[in-house]
């Protein structure tokens, strides 16, 4: 009976310290398998929509209207982390967003299309960033499709990840 109480006593404290180092404080971040887990996404995840042109009298001009893939649709709601180049909109008013691409070939530009792009909406506001600044943003990912005066990326509660 005594092997077996110091084998177990053995294999949780063996447990315990690979989470912890030595210093206390966490040395592999552990966490727990859960959905609550931010899903690391790339630029690539970001292309599974499909535009066709459509009419918009409010503003008399056709723009793009996306449909969103199933993959991406998955990821509608869900944290994720996404890194990319920081595109200054508006600083006075913290207006981001996170570009595939560096200013010179972003959407705005010409050189991508409008999967490249997401609007960043700060947890909190108090940084300012430079143009094409690279970082990795943590964030709830959504989608949209019907308004025309936000992208149709959008990361909320974005917070810039500790590289």
């Amino acid at each position: 009976m005594k092997p077996r109480i110091v084998l177990l006593l053995a294999l949780v404290a063996i447990s315990f310290t690979s989470f912890v180092s030595k210093q206390g404080v966490d040395k592999f971040k552990y966490r727990p398998l859960t959905s609550a887990n931010p899903v690391k996404i790339t630029w690539e995840s970001l292309r599974d929509v499909t535009f066709k042109k459509k009419w918009y009298p409010e503003e008399s001009v056709y723009m793009l209207y996306p449909t969103f893939g199933p993959n991406i649709n998955k990821l509608n709601g869900k944290e994720v982390l996404l890194a990319g180049y920081v595109l200054p909109i508006d600083m006075e008013s913290n207006l981001y967003a996170l570009s595939a691409f560096p200013f010179s070939a972003c959407f705005f530009c010409g050189g991508a299309g409008p999967e490249s792009v997401v609007s960043l909406k700060f947890k909190k506001s108090n940084r300012k960033f430079k143009t094409d600044e690279r970082h990795t943003f943590k964030g709830v990912m959504r989608l949209n499709a019907d308004n025309i005066y936000e992208l149709n990326y959008i990361l909320e509660n974005a917070e810039i990840e500790k590289e």
